[in-house]
């Protein structure tokens, strides 16, 4: 038989077969092991009085340049490579683009005493871009990286020329609807809980409606990998500070100062709200309507176009790579 029809084969096996719990891989807590789709460049800085380290891909147009940075930051239960995809879809069409992993998160250093915070995050984030001589960018936030890209566009608008929101958490302000507190000790001994069937059946319920596909395990894994790699410790300790700075320190209240041209793109079967699983069931069930948090965002934001996405999820741009792509690459055009 051929070798590269054996070697397609086995690939297919591979993705067919998911791998048993013995069979995962384990990670470092800066995703050592895990393979980045492009190669991995370093930001060193300091902030807080530590010195820290941002990885990020820096990826240039495949297509001819168009002149134009975009800026992907990831959701809480993503890094940047889960933007693999978009990253290649955007190259090819002229656009340079830049995706952080941000500090606490992914192949970013884990610090122990950090005050984290989205308005540090955008500063962070700001700080990598004038190191690389960036004075106007796209920025495009997924899930809790559109509560990030949101804070970075409120706080330096000179910044930010269009702002794209993709299933963007924070579209509510759960605290406000009734979801109790829960405090980082709370959440740490929950996070340390965490490994592979809990973090797909999370994503299965909320972000894609019961549905699976066999390439989803691969971002399953990537977090998983972290949870169970001699790093668990930190990385849980990280999640559950980034989880209450998540549920804390809402922006939906600010969407009106929002001044740049900004693209809704919501998948409508999403329920993600976080802390939903604490909050009594009344609340539970009334939260995370993306259908209706995405007419109210374009409502509130001066200069939005909202583009509902019915029958796909959280992450529309794993999910249905070409119809989210399509309508992406038209947003950015419709700038011009």
């Amino acid at each position: 038989m051929n070798r590269a029809l054996v070697s397609s084969l086995i690939a297919g096996l591979a993705v067919a077969l998911p791998l048993q719990a013995e069979q995962r891989p384990a990670y470092g807590p800066q995703l050592e092991g895990f393979e980045y789709p492009f190669p991995i460049q370093r930001f060193e800085f300091s902030s807080q009085q530590q010195a820290l380290s941002m990885g990020y891909l820096d990826v240039q147009p495949e297509g001819e340049a168009n002149g134009r940075t975009l800026v992907l930051l990831h959701g809480k239960n993503f890094c940047a490579a889960t933007w693999e995809q978009s990253i290649r879809v955007l190259s090819e069409a002229g656009y340079r683009v830049i995706a952080p992993d941000q500090v606490g998160f992914c192949s970013s250093v884990k610090p122990r005493g950090y005050q984290f915070s989205f308005a540090q995050l955008a500063h962070n984030t700001r700080a990598l871009l004038q190191s690389l001589d960036l004075e106007r960018v796209t920025v495009i936030g997924h899930s809790m990286g559109g509560m990030l890209a949101s804070r970075l566009a409120l706080n330096y608008p000179q910044l930010v020329e269009q702002l794209v929101l993709v299933n963007p958490i924070g579209l509510e302000d759960w605290q406000a609807e009734g979801v109790p507190y829960a405090d980082i000790d709370q959440l740490y001994e929950g996070e340390l809980k965490t490994d592979f069937e809990k973090i797909k059946g999370y994503q299965r319920k909320f972000y894609y409606n019961g549905d699976w596909k066999p390439e989803y395990d691969r971002w399953v894994t990537m977090l998983a990998g972290m949870y169970a790699g001699e790093g668990k410790e930190i990385v849980a300790w990280n999640q559950a500070q980034t989880s209450e700075m998540v549920f804390t320190q809402p922006v939906v209240h600010e969407f009106e100062r929002l001044s740049m041209p900004t693209l809704l793109l919501i998948g409508g079967k999403d329920r993600t709200a976080p802390g939903a699983n604490r909050a009594p069931e009344a609340v539970a069930e009334r939260l995370g309507d993306y259908p209706a948090l995405g007419r109210q965002a374009a409502a509130r934001i001066p200069q939005a176009t909202l583009v509902p996405f019915p029958e796909l999820g959280h992450s529309p741009q794993v999910e249905a790579p070409p119809v989210f792509h399509k309508a992406l690459l038209k947003g950015l055009a419709d700038l011009r």
